[in-house]
């Protein structure tokens, strides 16, 4: 099944959006922050474009109007992103809506449809490794 991620400001303006797709209609919260943040990684580790526009901001990345600029460019560890993503969510970093419901917990069950809009909103800027 493919799916639309959209990252959302909290007045709803949306600053990102692509298409994932998915082996199941069911998963956890945890199952579906780790494929969305492994996803952009490793589409961008295999393109090294000059700007990185995803949910957590690299360490070594300078923030610009058009995305976070690495210098030199390098290759983005996905393991340890995954991981600074999941903390950010359980510190309330950032609040994931599956068709505008919130999901609170990285172990809850989440059904999805063909047509089920799911929102990153970012309340801090995540700074990764």
């Amino acid at each position: 099944m493919n799916i639309v991620i959209c990252d959302e400001l909290l007045n709803g303006t949306i600053t990102n959006q692509f298409e994932i797709s998915l082996e199941s209609d069911s998963l956890t919260v945890r199952d579906l922050i780790t494929k969305r943040v492994s996803i952009e990684i490793e589409n961008y580790n295999k393109r090294l474009p000059q700007y990185f526009n995803g949910l957590i901001e690299p360490k070594e990345a300078e923030r610009t109007l058009n995305g976070y600029k690495l210098k030199p460019k390098q290759l983005i560890d996905v393991e340890k992103q995954v991981y600074i993503a999941l903390d950010a969510f359980q510190k309330n970093g950032f609040f994931v809506l599956v068709d505008n419901e919130q999901l609170e917990e990285l172990e809850q069950q989440v059904v999805l449809k063909s047509t089920s809009k799911i929102s990153f909103v970012k309340l801090t800027p995540l700074v990764g490794g």
